[in-house]
């Protein structure tokens, strides 16, 4: 069985789908949309920006979202998914690429999703920071008991982890997970603390504009972060995309149940190549391949 799984945040680069707007009609004329739907031209910033316009959580977002969904799009008939997840922002792109979401909608919401996670960043200093070689419980452990918010954010793959909280508490759960043996524990270039409590402003926000968007059944099981189980009910997905805001990213979960359901090949859409190396972390026995371009 074939899945297919899309990028988040921190995927980004420079010239990233061109090629899609320069050979393919139909991606052009998508990109053009996304251009008019957003107020403003995303496509310059994609294609010709710089890394730092990219940086920018409001372009970011919408930026990978493009990309992914453009890609899946141009695909086909290729595109022919049994079930399919994504990393964070990346849930919204396997929405829409397996017909939960139209096109349009799904840019809608990750541009609100994009612009209320960087207020929510702007109201206190928070930030995120990676997690190299301790169980994952012996973080949660430490995180747990550190003064303040500290928590696990992201479980990348197993001996990856991603924190997140606000600054003082960040940097002293670094401290405590290195003297407890942690290969690394470094802060990230992000805007704020995702996937945290210090989301729960944005988190509001964007339930709004869930629950005022149509939602369909799509055409393969979803697998979604916050419990890293399929769905394909409507009112379920709507329900964990809004609790995805401040709950971790379980990405290992979510990609061992796909290989226990069956998967036995994954194939990245989007910029960047980071799943490929986390989903070949997690499980050793599955092919692994993506697609950045067309040809």
């Amino acid at each position: 069985m074939k899945a297919f799984v899309f990028p988040g945040q921190g995927a980004q680069f420079v010239g990233m789908g061109k090629d899609l707007y320069d050979n393919n009609e139909e991606a052009r004329a998508m990109f053009e949309k996304a251009n008019e739907i957003l107020g403003f031209r995303i496509t310059d910033l994609m294609f010709s920006g710089t890394d730092e316009d990219l940086r920018q959580t409001k372009v970011t977002q919408p930026a990978i979202f493009l990309h992914s969904v453009i890609l899946a799009k141009a695909l086909g008939a290729d595109f022919k998914p049994d079930m399919v997840a994504g990393h964070s922002l990346g849930e919204f792109s396997a929405l829409v690429a397996a017909g939960a979401l139209s096109f349009e909608d799904g840019l809608r919401l990750v541009s609100a999703r994009a612009q209320a996670m960087q207020k929510a960043c702007e109201l206190k200093p928070s930030t995120m920071a990676a997690v190299l070689a301790l169980p994952d419980e012996k973080v949660e452990e430490i995180c747990a008991g550190v003064e303040g918010v500290v928590v696990c954010a992201n479980y990348n793959c197993p001996g990856q982890i991603v924190i997140s909280g606000e600054e003082p508490a960040i940097d002293k759960a670094c401290e405590l997970l290195l003297a407890a043996g942690a290969k690394r524990a470094l802060k990230l270039k992000v805007g704020g603390a995702f996937h945290s409590p210090c989301m729960e402003p944005a988190r509001a926000e964007l339930a709004e504009a869930i629950d005022h968007t149509q939602f369909s059944v799509p055409t393969c099981p979803v697998y979604q972060n916050v419990d890293a189980l399929p769905h394909t009910d409507p009112a379920e997905i709507k329900g964990n995309l809004i609790a995805q805001l401040t709950a971790p990213v379980r990405w290992t979960q979510t990609v061992k149940n796909m290989v226990a359901d069956g998967a036995t090949e994954f194939v990245e859409l989007g910029p960047g190549k980071v799943l490929q190396g986390l989903v070949s972390k997690i499980s050793r026995d599955v092919a692994v391949s993506g697609f950045q371009a067309l040809g």
